[in-house]
């Protein structure tokens, strides 16, 4: 295995915190009925630290617990996780995370990301629709205007994606800027 891909110790206990991490935010969001996802926090971190593939095995993982858990839902959805992982470590890469404003950026990025892979699974299984009040309602309302099927589900997944992946990015940047730097250093060397 290359260097940069193997699994290290510190990558072996990382992956579970950040799937914590998402966990929790997403059952918080459920639980309080915010009409955000709060769902990557952990595994935009984890691709900070520890690169993109962590980053999408971090999400994937994720989906898979909550799907066995909380929601089965959240399955199919592991493809748009993947996607933000993989998305914001080659961001961190970039250098895209050195500041508050590259962050709103980044986040801007992987919110058009999670809404390119979301849609489709949106049309699929669930009629265009995300299951999100805010989103919902403006994919009602398009479609009343005779606004396509995959148009309306863009625009029903773009305007929850915007709000909660850029929060997601800023909460992540918030920890990441608060860690230790010996921690960030660690996980540099092992890259």
């Amino acid at each position: 295995m290359a260097k940069s891909s193997r699994l290290t110790t510190m990558i072996i206990v990382l992956i579970p915190v950040a799937v914590g991490i998402n966990y929790a935010g997403k059952f918080f969001a459920e639980a309080l009925k915010l009409p955000l996802w709060l769902d990557s926090i952990g595994t935009v971190l984890a691709a900070m630290l520890a690169g993109p593939i962590v980053g999408g095995i971090s999400g994937a993982i994720n989906n898979i617990i909550y799907g066995l858990t909380a929601g089965p839902v959240s399955f199919i959805y592991a493809l748009t996780s993947i996607g933000i992982g993989v998305t914001a470590g080659l961001l961190y890469k970039a250098k895209m995370f050195e500041n508050a404003f590259r962050a709103l950026i980044s986040g801007l990025i992987i919110a058009i990301v999670a809404t390119v892979i979301s849609v489709p699974i949106n049309v699929i299984f669930w009629e265009g629709q995300t299951g999100n009040v805010w989103g919902d309602a403006l994919f009602a309302f398009l479609r009343s205007k005779n606004v396509g099927i995959w148009l309306a589900s863009f625009f029903d997944e773009l305007v929850v994606d915007l709000v909660d992946k850029v929060l997601t990015v800023f909460i992540a940047y918030g920890i990441f800027r608060a860690l230790p730097k010996s921690l960030i250093y660690n996980f540099r060397q092992e890259q």
